[in-house]
């Protein structure tokens, strides 16, 4: 009961701001997303880490994701470059690693994450918030709608026809029929839902199959790379924020792949165009 709630709340939220609220509420909820996400990285890395900031990564995060959006749709939203934003990053994550201490058998590892954590959460998100700025709530549904239905469907066949596992190691309940009947529904729902929901006079059936798999398989990749980062250091969740699901990054996985992935062929199909 808890989790079914946790969940209506979430989504009453997100399609709330996605469909009724101005673009720019879309923006700051996604900026909020990855620094949550972020921050929750940073907890999960401090064992092997060491010392790290989650508020500065939560922080960089969510200026990153600003970032982007300006980036890409600067005439709004005022033009601040992304490549200064990302120098910047560089800089920071290396004075506060050396701040943290002297040499230590986590130094590498807490440079490493203190750079990969504001960029792992903050470009995707800020490119889900860019398509919403520049093209609508429809081409956001369009990934929404791919990611649930792959996640879904890889769920209810993993568990009736699930026999061979995926990747053991890393996330021993995935299997590999699981991840085909993923492949399969997000490439039917791209089919459907891409030439509705999308603007993008090419996205055709044909397009929008080929979009729903490249989409879900990126998602999938996502959720593996999670779980690695999880079980490598030895949770079981990002935290406990939403009750019944975990935390945010555990939410978002899937997407913090799917989006980029998403956002690219989209360039690439505008550029067709």
């Amino acid at each position: 009961m808890t989790r079914i709630a946790s969940a209506a709340v979430l989504l009453a939220v997100l399609f709330a701001t996605l469909l009724w609220a101005p673009a720019w509420a879309t923006v700051a909820l996604a900026a909020i997303f990855a620094a949550l996400a972020a921050g929750e990285l940073a907890l999960i890395a401090q064992g092997a880490a060491g010392n790290v900031s989650p508020w500065f990564l939560g922080a960089a995060a969510a200026i990153v994701c600003f970032a982007f959006v300006w980036q890409v749709d600067s005439e709004v939203l005022g033009g601040a470059d992304l490549g200064v934003v990302l120098l910047a990053a560089v800089l920071a994550a290396g004075s506060l690693t050396l701040a943290g201490g002297p040499p230590s058998n986590t130094t590498i590892a807490r440079a490493g994450i203190m750079l990969m954590g504001p960029l792992y959460t903050g470009l995707p998100l800020g490119a889900v918030a860019s398509i919403r700025m520049t093209s609508g709530a429809g081409q956001v549904l369009l990934l929404i709608l791919i990611v649930a239905a792959s996640d879904s469907a890889q769920y209810y066949t993993g568990r009736m026809f699930g026999r061979h596992k995926l990747a053991p190691a890393v996330s021993p309940a995935k299997t590999v029929e699981g991840a085909i009947g993923g492949l399969v529904f997000a490439t039917i729902a791209g089919a459907v839902a891409g030439p509705r929901l999308s603007h993008i006079e090419s996205l055709t059936p044909l397009v929008g199959a080929l979009v729903g798999l490249f989409v879900a398989a990126f998602g999938i990749v996502g959720d593996l790379f999670e779980s690695l980062l999880k079980r490598s250091a030895g949770v079981k969740d990002s935290s406990n924020l939403i009750p019944g699901h975990g935390g945010v990054l555990d939410r978002l996985d899937s997407y913090l792949f799917a989006a980029p992935c998403y956002y690219i062929v989209l360039a690439w199909l505008a550029w067709l165009a």
